[in-house]
């Protein structure tokens, strides 16, 4: 008898270390983890909104990007990514891109920047399609193939990046969602949400609101409550008669006339001298009454903090910035009033961007095309450790 006792005890044992164990390794994979960012910007038109291929793609980005970004004081990238890029229309992966974009995140980690992995543009998504008449070929919120095709691009991706650092790389699961109704978008957000969690409990996720990442829409987003390692993102070019002034992509772009800011961004001249599309614009943005200053940025951001807040969650700017052309200036006023608002609010950001036509680099030349710019958004926070 005292045989079985001492061998039940011992049994015993060993299953309550086992269950100490079990609930220790569960505890030690539960909880934040150290994914901090605050100044970055992106690494755009390079694997996403480029046909670049080849030699020519492969040298665009290289490892003294990330170390020049390093040196300059920022602390992150965001980098896009397009699922043409990477899969062809049969779904087979395309080796080049995914061999660039694990090359890149090895230079970012080497050069001690953080990394977001967006998918920025999908087959069955693109968020400009409105603007440019293909809005039907958005079938991801009305097929659920499409959404099960995402969910899959994402298992791929997970499968080649999962080896990477929860501390040093996050995923951005899709950019600026345009569904019809709030609900869709989050809908599909616990979906993504849940398939992702299933391979990686602990990896940071970027979760933007819908109708392209809009602080307006902030309010409606609905996100898993309890996940720590969650950010939440909005974009923001507000006003766009500012930031895009001469786009020929954006219906504002038309607008030939004087743009003033902080105040009244069109005088009532301007204004009258403009043809009756883009006076028909002004008047829907208010373009010749509202005023433009830092406190109109403050109360735009006030859904985006709030939600933030709601959820316990760090609040990102994914995207911010101004056209190339744009009145220098006038650009850095509204660029100085912006960080002054991330830095009242602890907002990490990415400008919108590195080396394209809203950046500072120029990667022909291979030198600075807007030095000022830079070292204004160096002045503000950096990340605290």
């Amino acid at each position: 008898m005292k045989k079985i006792a001492y061998t039940l005890a011992i049994v015993a044992t060993i299953v309550m270390t086992l269950a100490a164990c079990s609930t220790k390794s569960e505890t030690a994979t539960d909880g934040a983890n150290h994914f901090r960012i605050k100044r970055g910007t992106n690494i755009s038109h390079w694997l996403s909104q480029s046909e670049a291929r080849g030699e020519m793609r492969r040298l665009h980005i290289q490892e003294d990007d990330f170390e020049r970004l390093q040196k300059l004081g920022f602390d992150f990238v965001r980098i896009p990514i397009d699922e043409v890029q990477f899969w062809d229309e049969d779904g087979n992966k395309l080796p080049e891109a995914w061999d660039l974009l694990t090359a890149a995140l090895d230079q970012a980690r080497k050069h001690n920047l953080r990394a977001i992995v967006d998918l920025h543009i999908i087959r069955s998504h693109y968020f400009n399609a409105v603007n440019e008449g293909g809005a039907a070929a958005n079938t991801l919120f009305t097929s659920e193939k499409s959404q099960e095709d995402l969910i899959n691009l994402w298992r791929q991706l997970s499968e080649v990046l999962k080896d990477y650092s929860n501390d040093w790389v996050a995923y951005e699961f899709m950019n600026e969602p345009v569904a019809d109704d709030h609900e869709q978008w989050n809908l599909l957000i616990a979906k993504v949400h849940k398939a992702l969690r299933e391979l990686e409990p602990q990896r940071t996720l970027v979760i933007g609101s819908n109708l392209w990442q809009g602080y307006e829409t902030m309010k409606y987003l609905k996100v898993p409550e309890g996940d720590e390692n969650i950010i939440l993102s909005f974009h923001y070019y507000n006003p766009m008669i500012l930031t895009h002034y001469g786009a020929w992509w954006t219906p504002i772009g038309k607008y030939k006339g004087k743009v003033n800011y902080p105040g009244i961004l069109v005088s009532k001249e301007d204004y009258e001298a403009a043809d009756p599309e883009v006076k028909k614009l002004l008047d829907e943005n208010q373009y010749t009454t509202q005023v433009w200053d830092i406190n109109k940025i403050r109360e735009d951001f006030k859904d985006a903090i709030a939600a933030a807040k709601k959820y316990n969650l760090q609040l990102f700017c994914g995207e911010w910035g101004v056209y190339e052309p744009v009145d220098r200036e006038l650009a850095y006023r509204w660029t100085r009033d912006m960080l002054t608002v991330f830095d009242e609010n602890d907002i990490a950001w990415t400008t919108w961007c590195y080396d394209a036509d809203f950046g500072f680099w120029d990667q022909q030349r291979h030198s600075f095309k807007d030095r000022p710019l830079v070292e204004l958004l160096m002045s503000g926070k950096g990340l605290e450790n």
